[in-house]
């Protein structure tokens, strides 16, 4: 059967500024992959890269960044898999693991928007062209390069950017396109051979002739978003055949498998991402034959932004991934693809919130036990008993502060309340994860993952636990 998704590469996006997997665990993730058909990594590094020399300061810190040998043991298996590496390096918006480190405030557009570089800086122009040098030096036989450049806020708010904006003629929109210009143009004659893709959005609202007019013809292909599940068909057509009619005819779709519902979520939906990719086969279907598609990039964040919570993580969102691509392969969601997935993962449901518990190994899904886990805790900390426990009767009514505080409280119901509260039970489950996610991503992670989804909810469930025993040793002989 020819695919619905006949042109291009199917590039499957490492987030790696949350959650890093551990080496063992990224390379089962990429077997992973290859065995579902894709084609190609592309990797955002951030601050998990091995930067050195004067940046060695953008290397994280909670947990240690990849060494120079994993970064290169990652791409030999990737292409002993069949697959390429394309790294994502942000040149002018979300950049904040580099402007949040106070050596580099004064390259910031704004003094409060950490993620946008002035482009006025010649030393931030050397910055961003010396973390593109030690990128591609890392990364031998490198011929494409992502630049990013989206989402990049505030642009034109800085007092060097109003001064440049005051000159007739000047706007906002040549601002970014001269920075972003002058990046490809440097990359380009560096390494001639380079295939540059930026994001789209922030051309969106230009017109086909300042495209034309930009540089950018010939040195970049766009790559443009869209995560949701009812994507606008005509109008992202339209956007398409518009950067093609303005010369940029080699073109880029990303869709998303998870790390796009909210900033906080932690359990994906198959369904919500499989209906992104049904648009996206829509898109696809309606070009003109005059846009050369070389693909589509499935976005999996691990975090909105690098200061922002983590979201779903790998290992409970790989049945959303395989959906995802067996969605682009079968040119809808059919039982057919349904049933692919389910076996090739060895789960009853491509809804993780559905495979339930089994004995089975990770073998076909490599963090199958942590999924498990993560949604048995998911679900048990957004049940009504858990996040309404301060509000049950017998606690509003016979274990209220007031009556915790001055000791007037009934041991009978405080004991009832002691059975029935399930903070114990809860913490129990806690730990089970906290084990199981370790052995995948570093404890950094861990404690991370904990703190925020956990912590806010177990730690007043703690406090009645602690001034139950406390009144029943003061009541009770």
């Amino acid at each position: 059967m020819k695919s619905p998704w006949p042109k291009g590469k199917k590039l499957v996006h490492l987030d790696l500024k949350g959650a890093p997997p551990r080496v063992e665990y990224l390379h089962k993730l990429i077997e992973l992959f290859s065995q579902l058909g894709v084609d190609g990594l592309l990797v955002e590094y951030e601050d998990m890269f091995p930067y050195e020399g004067g940046l060695k300061l953008l290397q994280a810190t909670a947990q240690p960044a990849y060494s120079r040998e994993e970064v290169l043991s990652m791409q030999e298996f990737a292409k002993s898999k069949g697959m390429e590496v394309i790294p994502l390096v942000q040149t002018f918006g979300h950049m904040e693991f580099v402007l949040k480190h106070r050596p580099m405030w004064s390259l910031r557009e704004m003094a409060h928007c950490v993620g946008t570089l002035n482009p006025h800086k010649e030393e931030g122009f050397k910055l961003v062209m010396e973390m593109l040098r030690q990128v591609v030096e890392l990364h031998p036989g490198l011929h494409t390069l992502h630049i990013g450049a989206d989402e990049v806020y505030m642009l034109g708010e800085g007092e060097e950017s109003k001064l440049w904006l005051a000159s007739p003629g000047h706007t906002v929109e040549q601002l970014f396109l001269s920075h972003v210009t002058k990046v490809a143009q440097a990359i380009k004659e560096a390494w001639p051979d380079m295939t540059i893709i930026m994001w789209d959005d922030m051309m969106r609202g230009m017109s086909k002739d300042t495209l034309k007019a930009s540089g950018l013809v010939g040195l970049v292909q766009p790559m443009l978003w869209d995560y949701t599940p009812n994507l606008d068909v005509d109008r992202t057509v339209s956007l398409l055949e518009k950067y093609c009619n303005a010369g940029m005819s080699e073109l880029w779709a990303a869709s998303s498998f998870k790390g796009s519902t909210s900033v906080y979520t932690c359990v994906p939906s198959t369904q919500r991402h499989v209906d992104n990719h049904v648009q996206w086969l829509k898109v696809a279907a309606s070009l003109s034959a005059a846009v050369n598609l070389q693909g589509i990039a499935i976005t999996g964040w691990q975090r909105y932004d690098h200061l922002s919570v983590l979201c779903e993580l790998m290992h409970v969102a790989l049945p959303s991934l395989a959906a995802c691509l067996q969605t682009l392969d079968h040119g809808q969601f059919s039982a057919e693809a349904q049933s692919r997935v389910t076996e090739r993962l060895g789960i009853p449901s491509v809804e993780v919130e559905a495979i339930g518990r089994t004995s089975a190994d990770d073998s076909l899904f490599p963090g199958r036990k942590l999924a498990e886990l993560t949604v048995e805790l998911n679900s048990l900390l957004n049940s009504e008993d858990i996040r309404f426990f301060e509000n049950n009767m017998y606690v509003r009514g016979w274990f209220s502060p007031y009556q915790r505080q001055r000791k007037m409280v009934s041991p009978l119901i405080t004991m009832q309340i002691h059975k029935s509260q399930s903070c114990l039970y809860l913490i129990k489950k806690a730990e089970a994860v906290r084990e199981e996610m370790v052995r995948l991503y570093p404890d950094s992670t861990s404690q991370e993952w904990m703190e925020e989804n956990v912590s806010p909810v177990v730690a007043p469930l703690q406090r009645i636990t602690e001034d139950i025993s406390t009144c029943l040793n003061q009541m009770v002989p």
